[in-house]
């Protein structure tokens, strides 16, 4: 398998962020970390190993970024604006620095797919959705979508646009996001087991929302049994990542 390792300045951070690319060719899906970590998290977790033949195939290739939740999300005695400031500024990170730069290493403009777990599967959906041109597919692991505990009861434009739950919710049936979501494969999957109360919550409120606005995700709830840990996500990772490959998504 081919990795690169790559530290570029970002202007939008004003600090040098690191990255790694792994695959040669194939479907690019970007790669968000859960909450705190790094972009090499990922592969110390085993993830890519899961999907290995996939990469070495050339059908799939993944770009492992850096978070910045320890200012943002988690600062917990931060300023609630600087915080959320900071936050949409990873965001404008990510669309204009990140994939253009990959964009053009790789020879491609495409739109990405984009996954990650807990919550970088947050992440993933507010990428997903408030770009629906830069991305055109998620698989979600065991995400919050509903962002008002993060807010201290601090709102703005900014904690709005940054909290799916609240503006899928108010997206009109016919705005035309939502026929471009529906050209693309969504998953979004949570167990039921420990630790996965909050995050199995949020997915049958979202799961809602999708059905009132005309969304086709699927949203797929495993077992009693299955934590917001690891192991889990290390099988449902491969199991939808080759549905999306195949183009079965329902």
């Amino acid at each position: 398998m081919v990795v690169e390792y790559f530290k570029k300045y970002s202007r939008y951070l004003d600090r040098e962020m690191e990255y790694k690319i792994y695959g040669h060719a194939g479907k690019v899906c970007l790669v968000i970390p859960t909450q705190n970590n790094r972009f090499f998290e990922w592969e110390d977790r085993h993830m890519y190993e899961t999907v290995a033949d996939q990469i070495e195939e050339g059908k799939i290739r993944f770009v492992a970024c850096d978070a910045i939740d320890l200012e943002t999300w988690s600062n917990d005695h931060g300023n609630p604006k600087e915080r959320y400031i900071r936050h949409e500024a990873w965001m404008q990170y990510i669309i204009h620095e990140l994939k253009p730069e990959v964009d053009l290493y790789v020879g491609s403009s495409m739109p990405w797919w984009v996954t990650g777990a807990s919550m970088g599967a947050t992440h993933a959906a507010n990428l997903f959705f408030r770009f629906p041109d830069l991305f055109d597919g998620i698989l979600a692991l065991s995400g919050v979508y509903e962002m008002d505990q993060y807010y201290a009861g601090y709102h703005d434009e900014i904690t709005y646009q940054n909290n799916p739950m609240a503006y899928l919710y108010n997206m009109d049936k016919n705005h035309p996001y939502i026929q471009k979501y529906n050209l693309d494969p969504m998953i979004f999957c949570v167990g039921q087991g420990d630790w996965e109360t909050e995050t199995s919550r949020d997915l049958r409120q979202l799961e809602q929302i999708f059905k009132e606005k005309g969304i086709h995700a699927w949203c797929d709830y495993w077992g009693y049994d299955v934590a917001h840990d690891w192991p889990w996500w290390q099988k449902q990772f491969p199991y939808f990542i080759n549905h999306m490959l195949k183009g079965d998504v329902v």
